[in-house]
C-alpha cells in the first residue's frame, strides 16, 4: 500500500519517463522525414550512367598457347525509368538495332513491367554502351539509363564452354567447370596478390584442336540427329587433353538460353557402357596375364555358350560366325564369342584387378568438377555371365576420360598416364605459381603386350577390319570401333533403337603422340561404329596431323638444334599519347585490359595490323583505342 507522502514522487517519475520517450520519438520522426525529403528531392530520372562498381579483376582463363577463353571486363546493364518514357514505340524502334531485340519486345517489357524501373538487357558490351550513350547525347532515349558493371565475358563463345564453365549473376564466383573448380585461384578475394587481382589459369586445351573437334562433332550430331556427340584428343605421352568436345554445347555469355543437357561436360560426367572398343583393354589384360597368347585359338560359330556348375546356360550372340579366331582376329573382326571364350581363361578376381589397373571404376582426376568414377562392381557381385559380358564392354560403365586414360597404356608401351586439363597457374605479374606437371606414369602392361595390341588395331583399318573407313594412306592408325546397346530406362533391358557408335585411334601406330576418341549417342539411321564413327576419326586425324606436325609419308621432316633465340617481349607503354601497337600479340596486350584508366577494344586474333586512333594521337579519358588483329 502506497502512503500519501510517496504519491508526488511517483508522479514526478512518470512525467520524467514520458518526456524521455517523447524526445526519442521526435528525434526518430525527424530523421525519417529528412531521409524521405532527400529521396523526394533527388532526380527522378535514373536514366543516366551510374558509377561503375570497383573493377574486380577475376583472373582470366587461357588455352595452352595463351589465347583468352574467359576474361573480366567492363560491361553495362541497359535500364528504363518508365515515368520518363515519352513514346514507347519510338523508344523500341531506336533501341532495337542496338540491343538486337525486336521493337515489340522492348515495348511489351516496358508496358508490362510490374515496377517503374526495369532492366531491358544485362551485361552488354562497351560498344553497345557507347551507342546508347551517343543517342542519349542527341537528346533521344529519354528514360533509358546505363548501369556500369564489371562482367565476365567469353570471347570464343561456345568453344570448350562446358570445360570453362560460368560464373554467377554478380560475376564474382564460379558455378561450373574450371570457373568453379579453380575458384580459389581465379577469385581476387581468395588470392593474396598485389592489387587484389586473381591468378591466370592456363589449360591444356588448344583452341585450334578444340575448334576442329567441335566442328566435326556438331556436323555429325545434326546429320545423324544424335542426342549427343563426345570427341576427345589427347597427347598420351604427357596426358594433356588438347581438345574435348561435348555437343550440344552452350554460350556462357547467354546462359539463360541454355539447358542442363547443353551445359553438361559429358566426357567427364556421363558414364555409359562402352561396347566393343573396350575389347582392346580386356584382351590386353588377358594377354598380359598369360591367360591367352597370340596363338591361342577359339571357335566362333556365331554365339558363345557356357553351362555353369549349377546348370545355368549363358548364351552371348555374335554378329557373324567367324570360325577359328586368335586374339588378333577378335580385335580385327570385333568377335563377341571369341572375347567371351578368352575371358573364361582367367579368374574373376584377377580379371577385375587388371581392369582396375586401367583406371576403370575410379576418377581420373583430370580437373573437371563432378567427374564420374564409372561403374565396376567387385567380383562378389558378378553373375555367371558378368565376366564375358564385361570383356565385351557391357555390364560396366565408363567415362570418355577413363577410355582415353586406359588407351595411354597401349600407346605408351604399357605405361598408363592420367589425363589433365590444367597446365599452369600464373600470377597477374606473369610469374608461374604452380605448374601441373605430367603425372608419373604407371606401368600396367608389358611393352610387348601393348605393341601387340597396336599391331592388331592397325589391322582393324585393313580391308577385312571393322575400321577400314578410318584408314589413311600415308599414316598408320591403330583403331578399334564399337557399337554399344543402351539400357532402356523404362524396361531396364537393352534398347532395340538406342545405341552408341564409337571409335578410338592411336597415331602414328608405331609411336603414338595422339589419341582420338569419338562417341555418337543415339544416332538415327546408321548405328554401327565402323560405318558412322570411323570416317570422322579419319577426317579429324587428317586435320590434326598437319596442324600438330605429326610425321607422315608426305610431310618432309627438318632437323635442327632445337634451340632458338627470341627477343624479350615488352609491353606497350601507354601514357599521354597513343603508342604504336603494330605487331603486338593479344597476349602482350592482355595487361592493358585490366587498367581502369584505358578503354581498349580488341578485334580478332593474332597480331595488331590496324589501330584507331593512329600512333601519336593525344590520349584523354574519353579516348577509345580500337585494335584490329590478324
Amino acid at each position: 500500500m502506497i502512503d500519501e507522502q510517496s504519491k508526488p514522487l511517483l508522479e514526478k517519475e512518470r512525467r520524467k519517463r514520458l518526456i524521455i520517450f517523447l524526445t526519442v520519438f521526435a528525434l526518430l520522426s525527424v530523421a525519417v522525414l529528412i531521409r524521405y525529403a532527400i529521396l523526394m528531392l533527388s532526380p527522378s530520372d535514373p536514366g543516366g550512367v551510374t558509377a561503375p562498381r570497383p573493377f574486380v579483376e577475376r583472373g582470366p582463363i587461357l588455352d595452352r598457347n595463351g589465347r583468352v577463353l574467359a576474361l573480366q571486363t567492363r560491361l553495362g546493364n541497359i535500364t528504363v525509368w518508365r515515368p520518363d518514357v515519352i513514346d514507347r514505340e519510338v523508344l523500341g524502334r531506336d533501341l532495337s538495332p542496338i540491343l538486337d531485340l525486336p521493337p515489340v519486345t522492348i515495348e511489351t517489357r516496358i508496358a508490362t513491367s510490374p515496377s517503374d524501373f526495369l532492366y531491358l538487357k544485362k551485361q552488354v558490351e562497351q560498344s553497345t554502351v557507347r551507342e546508347v550513350e551517343n543517342l542519349k547525347a542527341e537528346g533521344r532515349l529519354r528514360g533509358v539509363g546505363i548501369e556500369a558493371i564489371v562482367g565476365r565475358i567469353y570471347p570464343k563463345k561456345r568453344l570448350a564452354s562446358q570445360i570453362i564453365g560460368f560464373v554467377g549473376n554478380e560475376n564474382n564466383n564460379g558455378l561450373a567447370g574450371i570457373e568453379y573448380a579453380l575458384e580459389s585461384e581465379l577469385s581476387p578475394s581468395s588470392v593474396k596478390a598485389a592489387g587484389g587481382a586473381g591468378n591466370q589459369v592456363f589449360l591444356t586445351i588448344d583452341e585450334n584442336v578444340q575448334n576442329i573437334l567441335e566442328d566435326i562433332g556438331e556436323r555429325l550430331r545434326q546429320e545423324n540427329q544424335a542426342e549427343a556427340v563426345l570427341f576427345l584428343a589427347m597427347d598420351p605421352r604427357t596426358g594433356d587433353i588438347l581438345g574435348s568436345a561435348s555437343l550440344p554445347d552452350f554460350d556462357p555469355n547467354d546462359l539463360n538460353s541454355s539447358d542442363e543437357s547443353s551445359r553438361m561436360d559429358r566426357p567427364a560426367i556421363w558414364a555409359y557402357e562402352p561396347g566393343s572398343v573396350f575389347k582392346v583393354f580386356s584382351m590386353a589384360a588377358l594377354l598380359d596375364a598369360g591367360a591367352i597368347n597370340d596363338n591361342t585359338v577359339f571357335v566362333c560359330n556365331g554365339r558363345y555358350e557356357h553351362l555353369t556348375n549349377r546348370g545355368e546356360r549363358v548364351v552371348i550372340n555374335c554378329l557373324d560366325a567367324h570360325g577359328p579366331v586368335t586374339a588378333r582376329d577378335i580385335i580385327i573382326k570385333s568377335c563377341n564369342a571369341g572375347t567371351a571364350y578368352a575371358a573364361d581363361q582367367l579368374g574373376m578376381e584377377a580379371f577385375y584387378e587388371l581392369l582396375k589397373d586401367f583406371g576403370f571404376g575410379a576418377r581420373t582426376g583430370a580437373g573437371s568438377p563432378g567427374e564420374s568414377a564409372g561403374y565396376l562392381l567387385p567380383p562378389d557381385s558378378w553373375s555367371a555371365r558378368s565376366k564375358p559380358t564385361i570383356a565385351m564392354g557391357q555390364e560396366i560403365s565408363v567415362s570418355a576420360l577413363q577410355m582415353i586414360q586406359a588407351a595411354t597404356a597401349v600407346a605408351n608401351d604399357g605405361v598408363l598416364v592420367s589425363p589433365r586439363l590444367i597446365s599452369r597457374i600464373v600470377s597477374p605479374k606473369g610469374e608461374i605459381i604452380r605448374s601441373y606437371q605430367t603425372g608419373q606414369g604407371r606401368r600396367i602392361l608389358n611393352a610387348e603386350t601393348a605393341r601387340a595390341l597396336r599391331s592388331y588395331m592397325v589391322d582393324v583399318t585393313s580391308d577385312i577390319g571393322t575400321g577400314w573407313r578410318a584408314n589413311i594412306r600415308d599414316l598408320s592408325l591403330a583403331v578399334k570401333t564399337g557399337t554399344a546397346e543402351m539400357i532402356d530406362p523404362i524396361t531396364k533391358a537393352y534398347s532395340k533403337t538406342d545405341f552408341i557408335a564409337s571409335c578410338i585411334a592411336l597415331l602414328p601406330a608405331e609411336n603414338p603422340s595422339l589419341i582420338l576418341y569419338l562417341a555418337i549417342v543415339k544416332p538415327k539411321g546408321e548405328i554401327l561404329g565402323g560405318r558412322l564413327a570411323a570416317p570422322p576419326i579419319r577426317e579429324a586425324a587428317e586435320a590434326l596431323v598437319d596442324y600438330l606436325g605429326i610425321p607422315r609419308g608426305r610431310n618432309r621432316q627438318v632437323s635442327h638444334s632445337g634451340s632458338i633465340s627470341l627477343p624479350s617481349a615488352l609491353n606497350p607503354v601507354v601514357d599521354t599519347v597513343v603508342p604504336n601497337f603494330s605487331g603486338y600479340s593479344k597476349r602482350e596486350l592482355l595487361p592493358l585490359l585490366f587498367r581502369e584508366d584505358l578503354r581498349i577494344e580488341i578485334k580478332g586474333d593474332g597480331w595488331v595490323r590496324r589501330q584507331s586512333p593512329p600512333p601519336g594521337s593525344p590520349l584523354s579519358a574519353d579516348t577509345v583505342i580500337i585494335l584490329e588483329l590478324e
